[in-house]
């Protein structure tokens, strides 16, 4: 399965409607393949976000870097997330955040202005980011409530339920950073959980 037709079962999954083949067409047009190599940036800290990008294989992390020097890993991502910072990008501002290819990774990439055009002109487009902006609102409230309210072993917990994929799909130190604990706590909340299965 080529990459256009990835993205196209995903907008059809997301939106339950059906691609015409002139939609195809014109989402072909709008969209455009990039590769990143392990430890390339598709964004970096002070540029605007221009495009965001559909993951066809491959895995990235969104992150930070505070005045200490200290990382904090806010996003992970892997095939069939969107990565890229979505307030920079709707707002043309510049970017706090860096987002780095944890894999060799395929995209589709789309830009503000593409986008809106594939919104008003494809009604399963616009299906689709119905659904896909409050989802990402629920994600964030949900990361926001475990990081002042659940404890590690619950967040670590909750990991393990909702995206077990990134437990091996990132190194240890980014999951760590991810779930706001030490590389020592990571390490511990593994064995209590593996002896709990």
């Amino acid at each position: 399965m080529n990459s256009f037709e990835i993205l196209f079962r995903y907008i059809e999954k997301k939106s339950s409607l059906s691609l015409k083949e002139d939609d195809k067409v014109r989402i072909q047009e709008k969209f455009k393949p990039k590769k990143l190599h392990k430890k390339q940036y598709f964004l970096q800290e002070g540029d605007v976000c221009k495009y965001m990008g559909f993951i066809v294989s491959g895995a990235t992390r969104m992150f930070r870097v505070d005045q200490k020097g200290h990382e904090h890993v806010l996003k992970l991502a892997v095939e069939e997330f969107w990565t890229g910072d979505h307030e920079s990008f709707k707002q043309l501002t510049p970017s706090p955040y860096y987002v780095e290819a944890v894999e060799n990774v395929n995209m589709l990439m789309v830009s503000n202005a593409q986008l809106d055009h594939l919104i008003h002109t494809i009604p399963a487009i616009a299906a689709m980011m119905n659904v896909i902006y409050p989802e990402a609102v629920i994600t964030i409230n949900k990361r926001i409530l475990a990081a002042i309210s659940l404890t590690a072993e619950e967040r670590y917990d909750d990991l393990c339920k909702t995206n077990p994929e990134f437990l091996h799909r990132f190194p240890q130190g980014m999951i760590a950073s991810y779930l706001g604990v030490s590389g020592e706590t990571l390490s511990r909340l593994k064995k209590v959980y593996l002896k709990a299965q």
